[in-house]
């Protein structure tokens, strides 16, 4: 599973397989101690599996349809919080990616993904977009993250980012441009709409879109989704992973609770951008020049 490289005189492992875990689970609404411990016996049950990296979906601590729940939920993502002194010391066993209400020092309250390692946490993103539109309504009750970063871990850049992130093309670029080579992606999408009666309608834009960045950016692309019902909302499951070249590497099932592994061979970033230099190809200079202008900046 390593590839042992030799650069500057110095002895480098490079990771070239991991096995990537998708915890498609059912959540209890406010219930963090219940989910908690879903959590931590689906880390025992992906380790003992030979998951390297867990993903967990949106708010996976918390449940959704959080409301005024929200600050009475909100955790930090600390070695002194007593929930994530637990999730910490569980990632000794494999890295993990779970979802989570954040309260900042101001006490602004943030839908949110933490990405944990060894014992520590490397990064923490704050949901950018909040829907306000059809069923949604979560600009009510949470703030506006404001930054959107790649970071390094032990499988290479990675970044992350939160359901309606996602329906948004820069979001997915920028971290692209920043040196993510995989593009973690977590929702609690509830199902909406069929199509010729055979496939929710969100679950195919959703798969459409994960495909469509995949292919793009030349990145490998995990959604994690929850399932089960809450307030009347049905969330539909349907995890899935894509490769670089855009083709499904693993499929959770729909509606059900499921553990699901999948292989990522990170030597095949090298192999698809090699025929497709598309990140090669970039011209952010003029993206930057042609933003400046559509927004007015001299």
């Amino acid at each position: 599973k390593a590839l042992l490289a030799q650069r500057c005189g110095k002895k480098i492992i490079t990771m070239t397989l991991l096995t990537l875990g998708l915890a498609q689970i059912k959540t209890k609404l406010g219930d963090v101690q219940a989910n908690l411990d879903k959590h931590l016996a689906y880390i025992d049950q992906a380790a003992a599996q030979g998951a390297q990296l867990l993903c967990f979906p949106e708010l996976s601590l918390t449940g959704y349809v959080l409301q005024d729940l929200a600050p009475t939920v909100a955790h930090r993502p600390t070695a002194d919080d007593p929930v994530f002194a637990k999730l910490l010391e569980a990632s000794r066993k494999l890295d993990v990616m779970v979802g989570f209400v954040d309260e900042d020092s101001r006490h602004r309250f943030y839908i949110a993904a933490a990405y944990l390692s060894k014992g520590q946490v490397l990064h923490v993103h704050h949901k950018v977009y909040l829907p306000t539109y059809g069923m949604f309504d979560e600009g009510r009750f949470f703030a506006w993250g404001d930054s959107i970063r790649a970071f390094d871990t032990p499988w290479g850049r990675v970044g992350m980012l939160i359901c309606e992130d996602f329906w948004h093309a820069s979001p997915p670029y920028l971290l692209w441009l920043d040196g993510a080579d995989i593009l973690l992606m977590q929702s609690a999408s509830p199902g909406r709409g069929l199509d010729d009666g055979e496939q929710l309608g969100s679950a195919r834009w959703v798969e459409h879109v994960s495909r469509a960045y995949a292919s793009l950016f030349t990145d490998f692309v995990a959604h994690t989704n929850r399932a089960g019902f809450e307030d009347g909302l049905n969330f539909w499951g349907g995890s899935i992973v894509f490769d670089p070249d855009g083709e499904p590497v693993a499929h959770s099932p729909y509606f059900d609770e499921a553990l699901t592994l999948a292989t990522l061979d990170l030597n095949q970033l090298h192999r698809t951008r090699a025929r497709l230099p598309i990140l090669r190809d970039e011209r952010t200079s003029l993206v930057m020049r042609e933003m400046e202008r559509i927004v007015g900046k001299p």
